[in-house]
């Protein structure tokens, strides 16, 4: 699991299915919290203890983040950065929608963006910084209905590998890791039936990712012991992409 002892570990989109494993995975390593979400986080902040803090920030203004990175920085100081939250919008891309297209890339590679920017000298400060990106397969491979989501995710692997390149002398690694369709309850609703039985069957271990799985190889990508890993992009797919 790693030892997150004395660390402050900033994970987004906390409210969420992955986020609350995030939460919890590195709570029991021993590290601070401060829980991000544009709902409010307080009650599961306080579950985990009182040195854990929540916040309320909207990923899609970045004048927000701007503000509130810092008040976390000073508060806490920043030595993980994990960027979970997305938006999971899918629609045909002879679908005209501009909105729709201009929230995805807000919060899916906008947001990763200007939060691990507005970390960087909290990350820096910490002498073994780490950032992970939650990706996504649809960011490596063709999927119906996620020209945007898609495009968005491929955007954000493009920019782990940049910023791993620029920040890999400041002792600072960056990694995304891409799942596959992670067992959330939002997830289950969008796979139910059949369409989510025969993406099953697609997949070569026969399943869905679990929270605590992606959670898993966050913690490592975030370890001391993973030092020498960066610009990845970790598939967590059951082996789909390598058909």
């Amino acid at each position: 699991m790693g030892d997150f002892s004395g660390l402050t570990v900033l994970v987004t989109g906390a409210a969420g299915g992955i986020g609350r494993a995030m939460a919890e995975h590195f709570a029991k390593a021993g590290a601070r919290l401060a829980l991000v979400d544009v709902k409010d986080t307080g009650t599961l902040a306080a579950g985990f203890g009182s040195h854990h803090r929540a916040f309320t920030l909207d990923l899609a203004d970045p004048a927000a983040i701007s503000a509130i990175v810092p008040l976390i920085g000073e508060a806490m100081g920043i030595d993980v950065l994990i960027n979970n939250a997305g938006l999971g919008i899918v629609f045909p891309a002879a679908q005209v929608s501009v909105v729709d297209w201009d929230a995805t890339m807000a919060i899916n590679l906008r947001a990763p963006w200007l939060m691990s920017v507005a970390a960087l000298p909290y990350l820096k400060r910490s002498g073994r910084g780490r950032v992970v990106n939650i990706s996504s397969q649809a960011g490596v491979i063709a999927i119906d209905e996620h020209a945007a989501y898609g495009a968005s995710k491929a955007g954000l692997n493009l920019l782990t590998k940049v910023l791993a390149v620029e920040w890999a002398g400041f002792g600072i690694t960056v990694n995304a890791i891409a799942p596959t369709v992670v067992e959330t309850p939002m997830a289950l609703v969008g796979w139910a039936g059949e369409k989510g039985e025969k993406a099953r069957r697609d997949i070569p271990v026969g399943r869905f990712a679990k929270p605590s799985e992606i959670a898993a190889a966050a913690g490592f990508l975030a370890s001391v012991e993973a030092g020498i890993i960066t610009g990845e992009v970790l598939m967590a797919d059951g082996g789909y992409t390598v058909r």
